[in-house]
């Protein structure tokens, strides 16, 4: 914010509970049908317990009618009592009072700064009336008892029923395909044990994923040639591989080619090896392409 002027928030998934508060700071929001906000509900952690401080509120209020409408308290709620103090009890108030003046004040200062007409009237639209719109939409996404879980999804329509404004970047074919690309990329990097994607020109990528438990030999290379030792799966054979970088080279004593269509058979029993994993090592270490 105190570099730009204007901020959108795009959610291709989902973004919650203070996921949700960010994108609610936003000028504009785009989503998707598939995609979700989740409810503003404030979590707080007690004897290694995380819960909703308005579960704790809301649990407090059930035993204190119970008790004005049969005149006793139930024992089974003394040791639970007595395991609360009232400085968690404002702690958890104040956790729900914070997230719901947040979204309250980032809502009128950002999201409604440029509404300036109604759109079903054409009327003007007054500091007033953001600011009561600002407190509705918060109210009802700090209303636990409205959403009941934490996890809740709520979508576009959900949204949109609060009157708040949603752009829906599925309408727009060639926004949407950047968008799911590119989000595609991010998971691809930063969710799964990918360690290089390539971009092609016709825009393919690739994942190459190496378990950890079979590593890739290192190759000994000088600047023109890569020779590596691998072992077959089967026999257990070694078998010494030359691959030559960027231009053709002389076969060394003992060593086989770096077969073209990354295939060989095993000199020993005649199994088939595919070496494609270690055309590609080579070519990352290297710099250079295997020729």
């Amino acid at each position: 914010r105190d570099k730009y002027d204007q901020l959108a928030v795009i959610v291709p998934g989902w973004a919650k509970s203070a996921g949700t508060i960010m994108a609610l700071a936003a000028d504009e929001i785009l989503m998707e049908p598939a995609s979700a906000l989740g409810p503003i509900d404030a979590q707080i952690s007690r004897q290694g317990k995380v819960f909703s401080a308005d579960a704790l509120l809301m649990g407090l209020e059930k035993i204190k009618s119970e008790v004005e409408k049969v005149g006793n308290l139930n024992r089974a709620y003394i040791p639970i009592l007595q395991g609360i103090s009232p400085g968690e009890l404002q702690h958890a108030e104040n956790a729900l009072q914070f997230a719901r003046r947040l979204v309250t004040d980032w809502l009128k200062q950002y999201k409604f700064s440029r509404w300036e007409h109604h759109s079903s009237t054409g009327k003007a639209v007054t500091e007033k009336e953001r600011e009561q719109r600002a407190n509705e939409i918060a109210s009802k996404l700090c209303n636990h008892s409205l959403w009941l879980t934490h996890g809740r999804s709520i979508k576009i329509g959900n949204l949109r029923d609060m009157r708040l404004l949603i752009t829906d970047y599925a309408e727009n074919k060639d926004l949407a395909d950047a968008i799911r690309r590119y989000y595609a990329l991010l998971r691809m990097l930063f969710e799964t044990n990918v360690y290089k994607v390539f971009e092609t020109t016709s825009s393919q990528i690739y994942r190459f994923n190496i378990q950890a438990a079979v590593p890739l030999p290192q190759p000994n290379r000088n600047a023109d040639v890569a020779t590596v030792d691998i072992t077959c799966n089967k026999c257990k054979s070694l078998i010494r591989i030359q691959a030559n970088l960027d231009k053709p080279a002389p076969l060394q004593e003992g060593t086989t080619p770096f077969p073209k269509n990354n295939k060989t058979k095993c000199p020993a029993c005649g199994v088939e090896l595919d070496l494609t994993d270690l055309r590609r090592q080579i070519e990352l270490q290297s710099k250079k392409r295997v020729v």
